[in-house]
């Protein structure tokens, strides 16, 4: 009998894009990030993504000391992967953004892979009558993001996560960030299996039309054979439809409330485990096996859990 494929999906539970007046479901504190986390675990996530916020507005915040109540947490009540961020947000520095994974060493982190411009603007429109913060607003008015990610700073996160035995989550935007990444693993500095997730439908990024898809598919098999595990990522609205498209396709899927606070038109997401269910359905209905946090760590070959520095 043919053995089935697996496929792992990655719950990001809460981000650094959305911000806490546009839905009330967004985990801000300690404690709900950390029930997020769990719930998206029993729901079928294998890997949880991990951003922390200010617990008083809901404003990001990279200090390795707001990630640690809920790192503790997760640990204790999960055997799912942990995913610490070192995109943080965008307007922050890499010195910054680093902190929380150098300090906690968890098995996975997350890695951009190419400096670009951020669009958080257009949605400033739909929720400005809502704003409860001025950072909020003075965040998604923002024309002039840069998110840098030079070739300098992805080499500096790459050697001082690594030589703690972290693998990465390389979030590849275009194509030209599979090309960076192809630079790195022919210089050595990176070894394969990469976990390379495909961000589709991000103002400054590529599309999210079912030909982007295939386009950054083909790319990555012809840059990388099978020295690589392929992942989506479908921003907003696209969340559902791009998954779909990956899991069809042999690849794995991220859903979670950092890349998109719907459950369906016009209807707000109550939780991460909701859309994780609504991911697992499809998955399920394709024939295809949900991965376990330990198949998970198998597919990508992790340190494990008793590796890490939380």
């Amino acid at each position: 009998m043919a053995t089935k494929r697996k496929t792992i999906i990655t719950c990001a539970v809460t981000g650094a894009i959305h911000t806490p007046s546009m839905s009330a479901h967004l985990p801000v504190t300690a404690q709900q990030i950390a029930d997020a986390a769990i719930g998206a675990y029993e729901a079928g996530a294998a890997i949880v993504h991990l951003h922390a916020r200010n617990p008083e507005d809901g404003s990001p915040d990279q200090t390795p000391e707001a990630f640690e109540p809920f790192l503790r947490v997760i640990k204790q009540r999960a055997e799912c992967v942990v995913n610490i961020t070192t995109g943080g947000a965008p307007t922050m520095s890499i010195a910054e953004r680093i902190r929380p994974a150098e300090t906690w060493q968890p098995e996975v982190a997350s890695l951009n892979m190419g400096t670009m411009n951020f669009g958080l603007f257009p949605m400033l429109a739909r929720f400005e009558d809502d704003l409860k913060h001025q950072w909020e607003r003075d965040y998604l008015s923002n024309r002039n993001i840069v998110f840098r990610n030079t070739f300098g700073d992805i080499e500096h996160i790459l050697t001082t996560l690594g030589a703690n035995g972290t693998r990465f989550e390389f979030e590849c935007y275009d194509t030209s960030h599979l090309y960076n990444l192809k630079y790195f693993l022919d210089a050595g500095i990176v070894k394969p299996p990469l976990f390379i997730q495909t961000v589709f439908g991000l103002m400054g990024g590529i599309g999210a039309h079912p030909e982007d898809v295939a386009h950054m598919k083909r790319t990555a098999d012809r840059l990388f054979g099978d020295q690589y595990r392929w992942s989506v990522l479908g921003a907003g609205k696209n969340q559902l439809n791009i998954a779909a498209i990956s899991a069809a396709m042999g690849g794995h899927v991220r859903v979670g409330l950092e890349d998109s606070l719907w459950a369906g038109p016009g209807k707000l997401a109550t939780s991460n485990a909701q859309q994780v269910a609504a991911v697992r359905q499809i998955i399920e209905g394709l024939g295809l096996e949900v991965a376990t946090p330990d198949d998970a760590r198998e597919i990508l070959e992790l340190k494990g859990p008793d590796r890490v520095a939380f």
